[in-house]
């Protein structure tokens, strides 16, 4: 039978650690909260009473569960208090001696039974664990941020830890109303080891000047629904415990993609640390302020100058499937005439059934009169031959994903359609360079990445080539505002922004399953609950389609001949067998 905790410790109230003493107290358990002084203690008080005060608010809980929560919350600077503790929590600093010191001084203080818990992210609890005399009884448990909100808690359970320790441990989560996951002495362990590659490789492509760290956090959120972007994030993180984390993962694992890059080191001495500092990859109006204010890197808005913008008053799109029938509800929606062509006169009216129906569907929901639905499917025309986009001022091609179908459309586009007229490619993986090289006009070429399915979601990828003019990026830029989406901007390689970061990060949550580290549940778990992803990995993979994330990875890997990127052989024989996720009925999972 797990064991009763009534009374327990928290030493650090710092933002976390004052979120831990309000989780225990919120749930009934007496807490001592520990600082080293009275500023330190003034601080974690601070923190407490505006995160409570903020739920009273909002009505999360009433006067009377305020008043009781802080009434079972008793601050101190002396760890003798400790003393009569069940279990103490550790939530100070990334600093590994500084811990090791806190455990051997709790160590002689509380009683041989008392559950010694480190909040650590990243550190080996292991190394933490032998500084007491009792090993067995130390234990990781590792809450997110912020503590009160987040259900995610990652138990750590070390080679010597008890079996009692562990199963009281994780007994205590769950009556906290968290959902724990067990999980092994590893740096980072699931979530941050999954996490912080994303956010590392994030910050290379930044510091490389890709693209902008505003249309680097965009892509994230619009493309994968992300409740931040990377850079966002890291600022809210704080840069300094960002690199202590990466720092310590690479140490641990040698692995490059952990390295820190080398601007984070450059901040961190420079004191630009995020949103505590008041500056990090953004500025913000005063240190621990979310607000973003204008500094030197915010773009101007506009057309740059000395550009002007070609006229693109009709569009033309080349494709009868989801993704084409989606570009063209987007483009007539927003008011253009739209020319398409497909294969067969069939293909051209399965088209058109298609839009009615998504029309229907709207009226019903209230979300277009019949009125607007009418004069949507009025501005499109539908044909079979090519030679009806000759007088269009945009095309966008949205085919399969085959470099030489892809050439001989654009062939035949260079002869078609009228000088000055952009031609588009919708291409998630494949160089737009190709594409533009066998056209007289490569400067009229470029990428326009809509992101499935393309009526309902917001970003678009504008993928620039080596040779695409500036007017032509940013007539494109302006078009995609002009139809409701967000554009992001970047150069042609491999992925462009979002799958460059996502389909590496969805690689190493299979290598994590693939060395029997966590479950595929767990792992999904971890990325959900305690990252607020609206996907767990294996349950994205198995959507998108292994097949199709085993071409992009390779594709990426090929690109960037880095050693991480390699698919891992997991994913591979799930392909070969024909696993391929929803659509087969099998691939991390089984499906009805």
């Amino acid at each position: 039978m797990a064991r009763d905790f009534t009374t327990v410790g928290v030493i650090g109230l710092g933002t976390m650690g004052a979120g831990i003493v309000e989780v225990f107290a919120r749930n009934g358990l007496d807490v001592l909260a520990v600082d080293v002084d009275e500023a330190g203690l003034a601080h974690g008080r601070e923190i407490l009473t505006g995160s409570t005060a903020r739920a009273l608010k909002r009505e999360k809980i009433t006067q009377d569960e305020h008043d009781a929560l802080h009434a079972r919350v008793t601050y101190t600077s002396a760890f003798e208090d400790l003393a009569g503790c069940q279990l103490v929590v550790e939530a100070v600093p990334e600093h590994l001696d500084l811990k090791k010191e806190i455990f051997a001084r709790l160590d002689q203080i509380v009683s041989g039974d008392a559950i010694l818990a480190t909040n650590t992210s990243s550190l080996p609890v292991t190394e933490i664990a032998v500084a007491t005399s009792n090993p067995k009884r130390v234990v990781g448990m590792h809450f997110f941020n912020p503590a009160p909100v987040l259900q995610f808690v990652e138990v750590i359970r070390t080679v010597i830890t008890a079996d009692d320790v562990f199963e009281d441990v994780k007994a205590l989560a769950e009556r906290l109303g968290k959902k724990p996951v067990v999980v092994g002495d590893k740096a980072g362990f699931i979530a941050n080891r999954l996490l912080f590659g994303y956010l590392n490789h994030a910050v290379s492509m930044f510091e490389s000047r890709y693209a902008t760290r505003e249309d680097l956090d965009a892509a994230m959120r619009f493309g994968c629904g992300y409740p931040m972007g990377p850079l966002q994030l890291l600022d809210l993180i704080g840069l300094d415990t960002a690199y202590e984390i990466l720092d310590t993962m690479y140490k641990q694992g040698r692995d490059r993609l952990h390295a820190p890059s080398p601007i984070i080191k450059q901040m961190v001495s420079a004191g630009l640390l995020g949103r505590k500092s008041g500056r990090g990859f953004y500025t913000y109006a005063e240190p621990g302020s979310p607000e973003v204010v204008a500094d030197a890197r915010t773009p101007e808005p506009g057309v740059p100058a000395g550009v002007a913008l070609r006229d693109v008053a009709t569009v033309g799109v080349v494709g009868s499937g989801t993704m084409a029938t989606g570009i063209i509800e987007v483009f007539a929606k927003a008011g253009y005439p739209v020319t398409f062509v497909a294969r067969s006169d069939e293909k051209v009216a399965a088209v058109v059934t298609a839009l009615g129906r998504s029309c229907a569907r709207a009226v019903e929901k209230g979300r277009m009169d019949q009125a607007a639905a009418d004069a949507l499917l009025g501005r499109v025309a539908g044909a079979t031959g090519r030679e009806a986009l000759a007088d269009v001022d945009l095309v966008v091609e949205a085919i399969a994903e085959d470099l030489a179908v892809k050439q001989d459309l654009f062939r035949d586009l260079d002869g078609i359609c009228k000088p000055g007229a952009i031609l588009a490619t919708t291409t998630s993986s494949l160089p737009i360079i190709d594409c533009a090289k066998v056209t007289s006009r490569p400067q009229d070429v470029i990428g326009m990445h809509f992101f499935n399915p393309a009526a309902v979601m917001k970003l678009v990828e504008v993928v620039h080539t080596v040779t695409t003019a500036p007017d032509v990026v940013a007539t494109v830029q302006a078009l995609c505002a002009s139809v409701g989406k967000v554009a992001v901007t970047c150069g042609d390689r491999s992925g462009f922004i979002v799958n460059a970061l996502l389909f590496p990060y969805l690689n190493d949550a299979v290598k994590m399953l693939e060395a029997n580290y966590a479950s595929a549940d767990d792992i999904d778990t971890a990325m959900k609950t305690g990252c607020g992803l609206p996907m767990g990995p294996f349950e994205l993979l198995d959507v998108v389609g292994l097949d199709v994330s085993l071409a992009i990875e390779r594709e990426l890997y090929i690109e960037f001949r880095e050693r991480g990127f390699a698919p891992a052989p997991l994913l591979e024989h799930l392909v070969t067998a024909g696993y391929l996720g929803r659509k087969s009925g099998r691939g991390f999972r089984t499906y009805a």
